[in-house]
């Protein structure tokens, strides 16, 4: 039987993606608006689909069609634009920093969602940070698109044959989706618009990809990861598996083997850490910095705290085995931690986490994929491509998305890629993102626009 409130809860959430969006959709429905207000956080106004930003960073797909405004998938719960500065989890209270004005604002909270994501982890590399480029953030992604068409406008100009070389060599690190689908992505970029470029012949344009791991696309059934091999080097792609990355100048990456391959373009995604500012919380972390919690999504010790997505270690049934950080999770286990919310407050017990995978699935480009369906299945080439496309069209939010999408896969196949290089890396972009890096508060990352 339900209790009555007596006066408004606070529930704040931290995180405006998959997992807090799904988490606030699912408290409007299981709550009476008399019963709390719901506050989300984010530190830009819209929900980006992870999923196709490969597509994005290689032209395929228009920027503003893989987003969708928070605002506009919520019903009644307040939005706040800001950067989550700090966390005080005695005095219950967040302090927030507006995304344009940078003034602050303390909100104090009765529940409390960790759903901040997480950021590319370069591991202490060396040089990783200063010069290499991840692929999390739309700013990742025109970052990537500039520095590829910009070495190639000066790849036409230059006349010394080993800084040629050096302008048309892109390393890609890290095997895993990120790395996979990047790689196909890339390779149809250059197919697409290499014509335009009338001194550069497509076989100078050199891609390799660099795993420390055995195979690609760990962790997955073994034939996709064999597939997805079979498939890069079949364009031309260099693999170097079982070596790992030691470090990274403005000249050239280094590995663990004595090999170095003079490169102006490395995409680094060999690995993901939680948000900086859940780092010093003084709660139990997963050796990769996550917070570790309970099966219904609690935190230990800590009554009203919940965390979930990519910043949360959520055991499955079988012990010591864990929930993957996939966005088909998190958009499953936000309307479940709500209604373990709903039930806290209302005097039930919470239910915990259950959820089979639908399968896995990677996009490799030139209308190929792999796919590994829940009854173990594997598919390749182009019906898992097929597939792909099929299942996230269906996953992106707003149908206005969904045909603005279909219409840039349907003008791909009519029309070659976009040469233009649109320069609109923020300063502010730029600082975010060398302070997800790791870099010391005040630094910055060079600009997209150089490359030495």
């Amino acid at each position: 039987m339900d209790v009555h409130l007596e006066r408004q809860l606070q529930i704040l959430i931290l995180g405006a993606g998959f997992a807090g969006v799904a988490t606030a959709r699912g408290l409007e429905r299981a709550l009476r608006p008399d019963e709390a207000e719901i506050t989300v956080v984010g530190r830009d106004n819209f929900s980006l689909f992870t999923p196709m930003l490969p597509e994005v960073s290689a032209g395929g797909l228009e920027t503003r069609h893989v987003v969708t405004p928070v605002r506009s998938q919520l019903r009644r719960s307040r939005y706040v634009l800001g950067d989550v500065v700090a966390i005080d989890l005695d005095a219950r209270r967040v302090e927030v920093a507006y995304s344009i004005t940078g003034a602050r604002q303390t909100l104090n909270y009765d529940q409390l969602v960790l759903a901040l994501g997480s950021v590319t982890s370069t591991f202490g590399i060396p040089g990783v940070a200063e010069h290499a480029l991840p692929l999390k953030t739309l700013e990742d992604a025109e970052r990537l698109r500039n520095r590829v068409i910009g070495s190639l406008e000066l790849a036409d100009l230059t006349t010394d044959p080993a800084e040629r070389a050096r302008l048309l060599t892109y390393v890609i690190v890290g095997g895993g989706y990120t790395g996979a689908e990047g790689a196909g992505e890339l390779i149809d970029l250059f197919h697409s618009i290499t014509k335009f470029y009338t001194t550069i012949k497509p076989g100078e344009v050199r891609m390799v990809v660099i795993e420390a791991g055995p195979e690609l696309l760990a962790g997955l059934p073994p034939a996709m990861g064999r597939y997805t091999a079979k498939s890069l080097v079949s364009r031309g792609v260099e693999l170097h598996l079982g070596d790992a990355v030691t470090a990274l100048d403005d000249q050239a990456i280094h590995l663990a083997s004595g090999l170095t391959i003079p490169t102006a373009t490395v995409l680094w995604s060999a690995g993901v850490r939680p948000t900086p500012v859940l780092r010093d919380l003084p709660l139990e972390h997963a050796r990769n910095g996550g917070i570790i919690v309970e099966r219904d999504f609690s935190v230990p010790g800590r009554p009203g705290v919940w965390a979930l997505g990519d910043c949360a270690w959520i055991p499955m049934k079988t012990p010591g085995e864990w929930y993957p950080m996939t966005a088909q999770h998190a958009i499953r286990e936000g309307p479940a931690l709500a209604r373990n919310i709903a039930a806290t407050l209302h005097g039930r017990p919470t239910a915990p986490f259950n959820f089979s995978a639908l399968g896995t699935m990677a996009s490799l480009g030139a209308r190929r994929g792999v796919a590994s369906l829940a009854n173990g299945v594997v598919i390749t080439g182009f019906p898992a491509w097929f597939l792909w496309r099929t299942y996230y069209l269906s996953r992106l939010p707003g149908f206005d998305r969904k045909v603005r999408v279909a219409l840039d896969w349907l003008l791909g196949l009519i029309f070659p890629r976009d040469i233009a290089e649109l320069r609109v890396y923020t300063q502010r972009a730029r600082e975010r993102a060398a302070s997800d890096a790791g870099l010391a508060p005040g630094s910055d990352l060079p600009a997209e626009t150089t490359i030495q």
